[in-house]
């Protein structure tokens, strides 16, 4: 497997599944006392780029010098440390209020007990309707492993009384032996006292694997790992990104800031895939689209865009996204919400400001 393929695979992981989340939202009614309008907030995008982080804590066992010696190890560990490794990337579209683009919708003063649905912050989610539970995406960390037990509670006496770690380290290996050898005599049926029925073999095995793997460890070294995600926010402008510094990564000490060089960058680029046709308005034509953004309801259209982000000249995310700042903007004209008998009904998506139904 090639290391670009590997990153990919990863990424697939840090997301595992979604789920309905209803938003905390308010109504808000269109009264007299406000001339029948109500004020919104359109979003821009932000990036929420998490990294999923794995820390492993290596720690040498008592007896690694003479791993080789009794139990024809090679490779115990030596010397205690902490790797960190990438193991995904994700993101996730996240729309923010724009403070430069607050509107009112306003509504006749016979339509129908007209409302809007706001978010906490500001940003549209429907009108004249209840809105519909988001879609969020939840992040489940892997489980880390850690040592099963302190080998030192299966010691013997005659170990614990051993004068020298050299003499401890060949009566630990000689428990192992013995250890083995009893599996072994169970499995074959040679074994003086065996087992009376499958429970009973299940935990007599059980327990002597635990402690193999913990006498052993002794030898060869312990392993604990944990998982961990750090989140960085992005908030583009109209402009693309060219392999911007989004953060470092260092093996000993993790994610690191953008200006931290104890660490190798994680670039991020952002490419406009929008096609755009220039307009030419005339000062009459700039006047009454003035005029239909101040009277109607506007709504934003976002653009598209291919977000990547690369680390040591692999491609670890690859998607393809909406960009309000990628975008443009249209007006649903007042007059479409005039019928007091079938209220129009309008309905959101609150991260991008953008139209998802409207029910007439």
């Amino acid at each position: 497997m090639t290391m670009n393929l590997k990153y990919i695979l990863l990424s697939a992981f840090v997301l595992t599944f979604t789920v309905l989340q209803a938003q905390k939202t308010t109504r808000v009614n269109a009264v007299k006392a406000d001339n029948y309008g109500v004020i919104y907030t359109l979003p821009k995008t932000s990036f929420e780029i998490t990294l999923l982080v794995k820390k492993s804590s290596y720690k040498r066992g008592d007896f690694y010098p003479y791993a080789q010696r009794y139990l024809g190890i090679d490779n115990p560990v030596t010397e205690e440390r902490v790797v960190h490794t990438l193991e995904g990337v994700s993101m996730v579209n996240k729309g923010i209020p724009d403070k430069n683009n607050s509107f009112m919708v306003q509504f006749q003063p016979k339509s129908f007990e007209p409302f809007v649905y706001l978010r906490e912050d500001g940003l549209i989610v429907s009108i004249n309707a209840d809105p519909v539970p988001e879609s969020t995406e939840k992040i489940v960390l892997p489980e880390g492993e850690t040592p099963p037990v302190d080998p030192r509670r299966f010691l013997s006496q005659e170990t614990l009384m051993a004068g020298s770690v050299a003499k401890q380290a060949e009566l630990v290996a000689r428990q192992i032996f013995d250890l083995r050898r009893s599996r072994t005599d169970i499995l074959t049926g040679e074994a003086e006292s065996m087992p009376p029925d499958g429970n009973a073999y299940k935990v007599v095995m059980d327990e002597i694997n635990l402690q193999e793997q913990a006498l052993t460890s002794l030898f060869v070294g312990s392993l604990q790992t944990e998982y961990f995600v750090r989140t960085y926010t992005v908030v583009p402008d109209a402009e693309d990104i060219d392999k911007m510094v989004l953060a470092r990564f260092s093996e000993k000490l993790g994610p690191v800031e953008a200006d931290d060089l104890a660490g190798e960058p994680l670039l991020l680029s952002l490419q406009n895939k929008t096609e755009t046709v220039p307009l030419e308005l005339s000062e009459s034509d700039l006047k009454r689209l003035d005029t239909k953004l101040n009277e109607g309801l506007v709504y934003n259209i976002p653009g598209k865009a291919i977000l990547t982000v690369e680390f040591r000249n692999n491609t670890v995310l690859n998607k393809e996204t909406d960009v309000v700042q990628y975008g443009s903007q249209d007006v649903l004209t007042r007059k479409m919400f005039d019928n007091m008998k079938l209220p129009i009904q309008v309905f959101f998506y609150p991260e991008l400001g953008a139209i998802k139904q409207i029910i007439q």
